[in-house]
């Protein structure tokens, strides 16, 4: 997952002293994503999704709808 390291890390969620979330933005195969992935001791897990910004827009809806 080396491709990871060329996505700015825009936020992050720790659930405890080795585990958390990353969330990144950047630009991949020329396509702007972005990923949301466990990291593990500060190694990315497979656990993880990586969309386009089309389908991180579709997904924040989604949560707006079920979170409120």
């Amino acid at each position: 997952m080396d491709e990871l390291s060329e996505l700015e890390t825009k936020g992050t969620i720790a659930r405890n002293a080795t585990e958390e979330i990353l969330v990144k933005r950047g630009n991949y195969w020329n396509i702007e994503v972005f990923d949301v992935r466990w990291y593990v001791n500060d190694k990315p897990s497979r656990k993880g999704i990586r969309m386009n910004i089309e389908e991180a827009k579709l997904l924040l809806k989604i949560l707006e709808r079920e979170l409120e």
